[in-house]
């Protein structure tokens, strides 16, 4: 009822929060019988030296209580020669006590105050206070509370006052006013709601926007700024052509075993006019013998094993046909156009599942190709492209990968986490790799790709790659 005179504006209703406190049952008994530190204390001062055995044989359970706080103030002390206990000559006043004499138990005071006053707060603060002898009530409070010797009750109570617009009948709220209520001044009786210009409203149900999908568009807007063209990569499934041996890994490579790849069961092999004669003997000779200044990898190349199906272990795959349709485009004009293509999209690898790692994750790559390109080039573009992800700090260190030569990793100083994080991986694409499709030698393409998930792990400060996917995920 206050609520809607209030609402009304009738009413102002003022709320006052207290405490009441209550003595526990363990309470009542140190108030009648003393508190067990007191209790032990006299019983010490009165033999001046005694044993443990000896105070717990007089008190049981109480003596074990009075022990710990006596020792905690460094009330008492204990002889380690000879296991005694006496009273402290530098340990701190409690309960009273001097070198002469035990005056009063200051724990049963405090109870007995609280008994007391306990449901006015702030008498009782003054009482325990003793007229600024003590400093700080709240503490002496507290560690009664954890001592479990008082309760604390929370407590509430309303003072209402009166408005300007209170009157005795509560007229029935209206929001609109309409033809028979301005008829004969109907709407008097009535009163009018008024407009809330603070209210949030209503809660639109709605989707939101997963946070990999959010830094993909981030990532997209950033391609497409730079001047960046998006490949096609629908092909989740590719042959083993696309995805090893046109990138001039070799049949034998350790990544193109079961444990670190996805083989399809069913369709397993590709179809044989999957890609022209041309191409393939191109790589079967730069495999097999090697071509164009290149030793190759000197083993027998074998078509059936290029055309077994894999699930993309990465998006290059996708990078080499893009390459390879521009190479036919190239030998009908005899130039090159310079181009700029990026792409985004799921890979699958088969690797252990943990924290840091799944079965599947996207990869984010881009390719510039142009004339006699070097790393000049790709170091200043890498430098572009991470300032626009925030990241203004950048170190290369010399590595290997098979279809690129120079190879970069890259590493970024993370200014929340004060280190250096790798960032990507970067290159230039190999000649026995170009060469093959059509390209002459002035061609050259510079590369590099990172994770979607890293760099969306660190921005939104989440630990478990778990929480990133799947029904838990934060959005």
């Amino acid at each position: 009822m206050i609520k809607t005179l209030e609402t009304m504006y009738y009413v102002i209703n003022h709320v006052k929060n207290y405490n009441t406190y209550h003595l526990t049952e363990e309470g009542f008994l140190y108030v009648k019988q003393g508190s067990p530190e007191f209790n032990v204390l006299k019983y010490i001062f009165k033999k001046v030296k005694c044993t443990m055995d000896e105070i717990k044989k007089e008190f049981g359970k109480e003596g074990d209580i009075g022990l710990n706080i006596l020792f905690k103030n460094k009330t008492i002390e204990l002889n380690k020669l000879d296991k005694s206990i006496s009273c402290s000559k530098n340990g701190k006043k409690s309960n009273g006590f001097t070198l002469n004499n035990i005056t009063e138990d200051v724990t049963q005071k405090y109870l007995d105050k609280i008994n007391t006053y306990g449901e006015k707060e702030n008498i009782l603060f003054e009482k325990i206070c003793n007229n600024g002898l003590v400093k700080n009530a709240n503490n002496i409070i507290q560690e009664l509370k954890k001592r479990k010797l008082i309760e604390i009750k929370k407590n509430s109570y309303s003072y209402i006052i009166k408005t300007n617009r209170f009157e005795t009948q509560i007229k029935k709220n209206i929001t609109d006013l309409n033809y028979l209520l301005l008829k004969n001044d109907e709407y008097t009786k009535y009163s009018i709601k008024k407009y809330n210009f603070f209210s949030s409203g209503k809660k639109i149900n709605k989707g939101n926007l997963h946070l990999l999908t959010k830094q993909m568009k981030a990532f997209k807007d950033i391609f497409i700024s730079l001047g960046f063209e998006e490949m096609n990569t629908q092909n989740y499934v590719e042959s083993s052509f696309w995805c090893f041996d046109a990138l001039y890994i070799p049949q034998q490579h350790p990544s193109r075993d079961l444990q670190d790849t996805f083989f399809i069961k069913e369709p397993e092999k590709c179809q044989n006019d999957f890609i022209d004669n041309f191409y393939i003997n191109n790589i079967k000779k730069i495999h097999t013998y090697g071509d164009y200044d290149s030793y190759g990898w000197n083993y027998n190349w074998q078509l059936e094993e290029s055309k077994k199906n894999v699930l993309r272990t990465h998006t290059t795959a996708n990078s080499c046909r893009t390459l390879f349709n521009l190479a036919k485009k190239y030998k009908k004009q005899g130039y090159i156009t310079p181009k700029k293509y990026f792409s985004i999209d799921r890979v699958f690898r088969n690797e252990n599942l943990d924290s840091t790692h799944l079965a599947e994750f996207h990869q984010i790559e881009g390719l510039m190709v142009g004339e006699r390109l070097g790393l000049s080039h790709l170091i200043g573009t890498l430098t572009a492209f991470y300032k626009y992800i925030g990241i203004h700090q950048l170190k290369f260190k010399p590595t290997f990968n098979p279809y690129t030569e120079p190879s970069m990793e890259i590493y970024g100083y993370h200014e929340e986490n004060k280190k250096w994080l790798e960032v990507g991986n970067s290159g230039i694409f190999r000649p026995e790799m170009l060469l093959s499709m059509g390209f002459s030698k002035d061609v050259s393409v510079i590369a590099w790709g990172l994770s979607l998930e890293r760099p969306t792990m660190i921005k939104y400060n989440i630990k478990n790659i778990r929480d990133l996917f799947g029904y838990k995920s934060v959005v």
